[in-house]
């Protein structure tokens, strides 16, 4: 009697140490954005705030090089709102507990820049309205790809915020050169001849 109930002892701590052993199996890892995704957080700042001040120092240099009023004008729109989103940002996380990077140009944009500089001040003009236009398609892909699928919600929100600033930032961009309409002709004043009716 002793030796069955033993047995069966035995075979219940066996069943029990197996039934264990098939529920600590590891468990496969939730799926997690690549962090050189930027739809992880760190290089999605880390873009933002590059692309930010790119169109700041680049749209500096345009209030040193150009004449021309409408992009005078441009640059100071992007100085001002550029320099708000980067305070949203830095602001938005530190709220969430991240860490904000160091603003500093990633390589592209200082390349970007650094052409902007060597620009002869005829061609000035055109080559920061070009260097906008693509800076901005740059960014309008980032900021719309983290807004819809980045891992962090607060962030998302500053994303979809900056959505449509930088698409109309993109659009005046696009519009820079475009010569104005021509103004409205006014037909020639001729005087009524004799018998016809004025």
């Amino acid at each position: 009697m002793k030796k069955t109930a033993l047995v069966f002892a035995a075979a219940g701590t066996a069943a029990l140490a197996a039934g264990c052993a098939t529920r600590s199996e590891p468990v496969p890892p939730v799926a997690m954005v690549d962090p050189a995704s930027p739809l992880a957080a760190p290089t999605y700042m880390r873009m933002a705030a590059s692309s930010d001040l790119f169109e700041i120092q680049s749209s500096q240099l345009a209030l040193q090089m150009s004449q021309n009023a409408a992009v005078r004008s441009f640059a100071q729109m992007l100085i001002g709102d550029h320099s708000r989103m980067s305070s949203l940002m830095m602001a938005a996380a530190q709220s969430a507990g991240l860490m904000p990077p160091p603003p500093a140009l990633m390589p592209h944009h200082q390349q970007m820049l650094d052409q902007l500089r060597m620009a002869q001040p005829g061609t000035f003009d055109m080559a920061y309205q070009n260097a906008q236009v693509a800076a901005h398609q740059e960014a309008l892909t980032l900021h719309q790809n983290y807004a819809n699928g980045g891992d962090h919600p607060t962030l998302r929100g500053i994303a979809g915020q900056a959505v449509p600033v930088i698409q109309g930032h993109l659009n005046h961009a696009q519009m820079l050169s475009a010569p104005p309409p021509p103004p409205p002709t006014v037909p020639e004043y001729r005087p009524p001849r004799p018998g016809e009716r004025g």
